[in-house]
């Protein structure tokens, strides 16, 4: 028989190590997300429970829960639950809102709102800082001052960062407040100013876009896959989400509806033309009006309300009006983007039932039951703040310290 040769042997190839690629990163980043976000929509809930809801195995969901245990944000509730009186019982988990608290700061034309709200979104304090001056430096220092007096009136909580929010064009990457042309202010490098005062993680954005993560985070808007939020100031703006995430554009400009035409307005505009959406319907606006009625003598939305309340026809009818015209400004935003849920934030809607319906009515029949007032009557503007930095902790929970947050 032939002989046959003897087999080459070859050297194996070394090893690579595997690299990780941004997408294993990203894939983390929101498992990691949809787990806090499930211990804050159920909890207390169990391990197996949050798998079952998230499609995770429960190997990761075990993971991830020991790394928000070990962070502080989440505790084991204290009685576990045993299914069936059977079998090894399950311990849930919660939100831990004890130890960590966020600072929020809303930037309104009037004053400043400073807050301390707690991982659920709920406000613990807050206090308003009237606007003696507008200049930026002066309106953040004094925010800083404010945010300081209320942490030292929360002894035992750590601040994990600061959201602020303000009207006008608000560029979220660079945590600069753009133009906010009733405050006089551009390019206000809010971020780094508030940054070196506080020496706490700082981040910025719109107010509209920020009630809208605070609604899908905390409010009725939460699981609807769509949401658009109107918020009807001072300053009149919209933000738009959908699959949880809000649409920006570039330079977050998305959202500047101040400028739409409104049919038959007659508002004179600081843009030169007439009939400008938020001059029509600008607080200020309705205070003017309000004033050259007799009803009131200053310029706080409010006191139409009360005045309202206390039976002036006249106040009623001005904000009935109002409600009445931003109905038909949702109804041409609701045509355009069609979302599951409207959100309206302004006073009126807030506070009264007939703003309300007359909203409601404006928009149509068909589409008048996916509108809601806002979920925060009574904190709205401390929780646009806060939810600046509440949206980033809940996105990437595994970074949650204050010096990475």
């Amino acid at each position: 028989m032939p002989r046959t040769a003897a087999p080459t042997l070859v050297s194996p190839l070394p090893r690579i190590p595997r690299i990780p690629r941004a997408a294993d990163s990203d894939r983390r980043r929101t498992s990691a997300s949809v787990v806090l976000r499930s211990v804050l929509e159920h909890g207390p809930v169990a391990r197996s429970t949050i798998a079952r809801l998230t499609g995770l195995s429960p190997a990761s969901v075990t993971d991830y829960c020991a790394r928000f245990a070990e962070l502080g944000i989440i505790r084991e509730a204290a009685a576990p639950r045993r299914s069936n009186g059977v079998g090894r019982p399950h311990v849930p988990v919660d939100l831990d809102d004890s130890r960590f608290v966020v600072g929020g700061v809303h930037v309104a034309v009037p004053y400043t709102t400073v807050a301390l709200l707690d991982l659920r979104g709920r406000v613990l304090a807050r206090r308003e800082v009237k606007h003696e001056r507008t200049e930026p430096g002066w309106v953040l220092a004094r925010a800083a001052d404010g945010l300081a007096t209320l942490l030292a009136g929360a002894p035992g909580t750590r601040p994990l960062g600061i959201g602020t929010a303000a009207g006008g064009w608000v560029d979220r990457d660079s945590g600069t407040i753009v133009e906010h042309a009733l405050l006089g202010w551009r390019d206000v490098a809010v971020r780094e100013v508030l940054g070196a005062h506080t020496e706490l993680p700082v981040h910025v954005d719109g107010h509209a876009r920020a009630l809208v993560n605070g609604e899908r985070l905390f409010g009725r808007a939460r699981g609807s896959g769509s949401v658009l939020h109107l918020f009807v100031g001072n300053v009149v703006d919209a933000a738009f989400a959908t699959h949880d995430e809000v649409h920006y554009g570039p330079r977050s400009q998305a959202g500047a509806i101040a400028h739409l035409p409104v049919p038959g307005g007659t508002e004179p505009c600081d843009c030169g033309r007439t009939g400008c959406l938020q001059a029509e319907l600008s607080e200020r606006t309705l205070c003017r009006r309000a004033r050259e009625a007799g009803i009131v003598d200053g310029t706080n939305p409010m006191h139409v309300v009360g005045a309202a309340a206390a039976g002036d026809a006249v106040a009623a009818r001005l904000l009935v009006e109002r409600a009445r015209m931003i109905g038909r400004a949702a109804r041409l935003l609701l045509d355009m983007l069609n979302p599951e849920t409207v959100v309206v934030t302004e006073v009126g809607v807030i506070h009264r039932e007939d703003c309300l319906t007359a909203l409601r009515e404006a928009v149509g029949a068909d589409r008048s039951g996916d509108v809601f007032p806002t979920s925060f009557p009574d904190s709205v503007l401390a929780v646009a703040g806060g939810s600046v930095v509440l949206d980033v902790l809940y996105r990437d929970p595994l970074a949650a310290s204050p010096e990475t947050i």
